[in-house]
């Protein structure tokens, strides 16, 4: 089911730019906004709260924007209806985007500091590589590989700062953190297989909605916990934090995502996380009062480095 741009053009420099920064700033004050709601939540009530609000909130905004000129895409598609093979794509880059991703990332940020998550997320590209590798679309060259051993070891003297322990608290929350960056590296592989067939709307709405479906049962579970302890009554911060990831992090952080998606490579769209982590860092310094280091520094440096010394060598394979 091919869907043509409605324009039968890429947008402006400035244009993409701009959807990066929106990007980038809003996935940055995540990890503000999931390190404050875990302070009253518990992880898994939380992770699932958000995903299903999410996919509830898309709901209105697929029907209200498929009707704008902006989202013609999206209303020919749905009258043109949805085949089975258009609803299996759906559920699995729910399942991986969306479901794993999301319930990762909030889990894990429970058990870690928003640095040593920064910095875990911002390795993508490195996932990507891996993931392009295995499904034969690019090459393993010794400058990618010297530049992946060099993050690895980044994360490892991240990881060291309050000593390695299969019992550290820490290190159980970046391993949850890396799974769902992989979540999200299956998301963006598979999902730029398919970006030239769906609209950023249709992809952002329907992955949603599947993701919403599989982590419903938890979240049902998760509420009439919640209604037999009285937990309903949190702070505001609380459930603000959760509209927040919900609302801004997911739907509108999605759309933005999968509209890149459509004019950029998947790795070139996940190089850009590594600005994540600087801005990310600060302002968990500057609204959490967490504590900086130079481990953490060199760390965070290293990472990062290797992940620029992967994309500044990338060259997509030849067919």
């Amino acid at each position: 089911m091919e869907v043509a741009s409605s324009t039968g053009r890429a947008p402006s420099r400035p244009a993409i730019a701009s959807g990066i920064g929106i990007l980038v700033v809003v996935w940055a004050v995540n990890f503000i906004a999931a390190k404050i709601g875990l302070l009253y939540l518990p992880p898994l009530a939380m992770a699932s709260f958000r995903v299903v609000l999410a996919g509830v909130v898309m709901i209105p905004v697929y029907f209200s924007c498929s009707k704008l000129k902006a989202f013609a895409e999206a209303a020919e598609l749905r009258r043109r209806g949805f085949r089975r093979r258009d609803l299996g794509t759906f559920l699995y880059l729910g399942f991986f985007g969306v479901t794993v991703n999301q319930m990762c990332f909030t889990i894990g940020l429970y058990f870690t500091h928003v640095s040593h998550s920064a910095v875990i997320v911002g390795l993508g590209p490195i996932y990507i590589l891996v993931l392009a590798v295995l499904f034969g679309l690019e090459r393993a060259t010794g400058h990618k590989v010297v530049g992946m051993l060099m993050a690895l070891a980044g994360v490892a003297v991240l990881a060291s700062e309050n000593g390695i322990s299969v019992h550290s608290a820490s290190l159980e929350g970046d391993a949850i953190t890396m799974a769902g960056s992989l979540g999200l590296a299956m998301y963006a592989v598979l999902g730029k297989r398919v970006a030239e067939k769906y609209d950023s709307l249709t992809m952002t709405a329907f992955n949603h909605f599947a993701g919403a479906l599989i982590v419903l049962p938890l979240a049902i579970h998760e509420a009439w916990t919640f209604s037999t302890t009285a937990h309903w009554k949190q702070p505001w911060r609380a459930w603000a934090a959760v509209a927040y990831m919900a609302v801004f992090s997911s739907a509108l952080a999605y759309v933005f995502y999968f509209w890149l998606l459509r004019y950029l490579e998947a790795s070139q769209l996940a190089a850009f996380t590594y600005l994540l982590p600087v801005l990310a860092t600060v302002l968990g310094i500057l609204l959490l009062g967490e504590m900086g280091s130079w481990r953490q520094v060199l760390g965070g440096v290293m990472a990062l480095g290797g992940v620029y010394g992967i994309e500044s060598s990338r060259v997509p394979r030849e067919s």
